[in-house]
């Protein structure tokens, strides 16, 4: 029998993009997947370093998995952002562990693992620079009619809170015709939807020679791809969002109407001790330009609460902005300083029990808007690229996401021909909740093809509205 590999993913859509990479490789090698931990030789943990419990979860794990290790001589290995940052301080923590490997070495793990077979040894490799992009190693995706593409890797940006641009380094990014071959090669082999992946997106391609392929040519270039019918991308800052990436929403066919736009915080002065390199005027005047521009535009958002110093004034600026810009929905983060920091080492943090509260008020505010937004919903019909059954118990119940990211729940049809996960269906919402729709019958049905091509025919490109503002360009 093969051996069996388990892989275990924390953190951001890169690191799952980099576990489908790693899936990828161990296939290459002859292992297989297990069905779960029981059924497992080799446990990979694929970590994540940007907040204060992703120590506490890896290492809870790594104690759970010393004791199966013991009993049955189970293989681990552990890579990503976390082993990157700790490096050897891993093999000090859990001396049980085989393998170490950071974010510039995916493609070592193989090696790695024969090595520490063949000299009963641990093996540990870290690289300062990446030395092979993790998209030109083999994958095992997740799923069959959706793909995470990675554009970029690394970050330039220096907020103060966040540690990933010293894990992943300087950005480096990917050609256009690359990226447009991976897509086109992705769409030939039935995916539907493809996700660009990078820490600012919109800062692609100022690193190529020339700068002259920006992240706007690279969103027009892929509207050609044949095939491909969503196509979405995260995650921008918006210090670079650009009038071109505007237009190209509004006129590219299968980008989707949603913006994942982090904020952080609705406070200028808190704006300013993160490092951001935006005010919050300029936010909302970007949020209004898309608006204008994608009629039904959905946005999310990421906040944190309780940034070192922040006072009740400045949280009052993140509610009032929040209420002014209506996302659809947000991820709230309360507050813990990392390690290797600035914002670590600043003055004036924030007591635990008022980071609570403010999170709390932060949740509930947001909780109605997200309701109010998913209730103007009602009545309307939604398309739907359907991921799986809505419920255990009942295998017609079906899930899907809209275009603009919405979850939405519905019934399967009664018919002959079943719906299944990668199917495009039309619904109309009957209900809403603040975190998902539901759905009456399906009303249109484009089944999806696993050998690539069409569902069926595609909706028109969509024009710039009249009038519409254009964003102007940030220097």
């Amino acid at each position: 029998m093969s051996e069996r590999f388990l892989i275990r993913t924390f953190g951001c859509q890169m690191n799952e993009h980099d576990s489908e990479r790693l899936a990828g490789l161990l296939e290459a090698e002859g292992l297989e997947p297990a069905a779960g931990l029981d059924d497992a030789d080799l446990v990979v943990l694929n970590t994540c370093a940007v907040r204060e419990n992703a120590d506490n979860k890896l290492y809870g794990t790594l104690g759970h998995l010393a004791t199966t290790k013991a009993s049955r001589g189970l293989t681990i290995a552990v890579g990503g952002c976390l082993a990157q940052k700790d490096q050897g301080r891993v093999l000090e923590r859990a001396p049980w562990v085989d393998v170490v490997f950071g974010t510039h070495n995916l493609h070592s793990l193989p090696v790695l693992l024969r090595r520490a077979r063949e000299q009963g040894t641990a093996q540990a490799e870290f690289f300062d620079e990446m030395q092979r992009f993790p998209s030109a190693l083999p994958a095992r995706r997740a799923s069959e009619w959706s793909a995470w593409v990675a554009i970029s890797v690394g970050c330039n940006n220096t907020c103060t809170f966040c540690i990933v641009p010293k894990l992943r380094g300087k950005e480096r990014s990917r050609r256009v015709g690359d990226v447009v071959a991976e897509v086109q090669a992705l769409a030939d082999a039935g995916v539907l939807e493809v996700s660009l992946l990078g820490q600012n997106v919109n800062s692609y391609g100022t690193d190529l020679p020339g700068h002259r392929q920006l992240f706007g040519d690279l969103l027009r270039a892929l509207d050609g791809v044949d095939g491909l019918e969503r196509l979405r991308f995260t995650s921008p800052n918006p210090k670079d969002f650009r009038d071109d990436v505007v237009e190209a929403m509004a006129t590219c066919r299968p980008l989707c109407e949603h913006v994942h736009f982090p904020l952080q915080s609705g406070s200028d002065r808190v704006l300013r001790l993160m490092r951001r390199g935006y005010r919050r005027r300029r936010y909302l005047e970007i949020l209004a330009s898309l608006r204008a521009a994608i009629p039904g535009v959905a946005f999310s958002t990421d906040i944190i609460v309780g940034f070192p110093g922040e006072t009740e004034a400045d949280f009052a600026d993140t509610l009032d902005l929040v209420e002014q810009a209506r996302f659809d929905s947000a991820f709230t983060f309360q507050y813990s300083p990392r390690p290797g920091t600035e914002a670590a080492t600043m003055p004036d943090q924030v007591p635990p029990e008022v980071v609570k509260d403010r999170f709390q008020r932060l949740l509930q505010l947001q909780e109605r808007i997200s309701l109010e937004a998913n209730r103007a919903l009602v009545g309307t019909e939604v398309e739907l690229l359907v991921e799986r059954s809505a419920s255990k118990t009942d295998p017609t119940r079906m899930s899907g996401r809209t275009r603009t990211n919405k979850l939405c729940h519905f019934p399967g049809p009664a018919a002959a021909v079943a719906v299944t996960p990668g199917d495009l269906v039309t619904v109309r919402v009957e209900r809403a909740a603040p975190h998902h729709l539901v759905g009456g019958a399906v009303l249109h049905h484009r089944p999806w093809n696993p050998a690539g091509g069409s569902c069926g025919p595609a909706p028109a490109p969509r024009p710039l509205p009249a009038g519409a503002v254009p964003l102007p360009l940030v220097g």
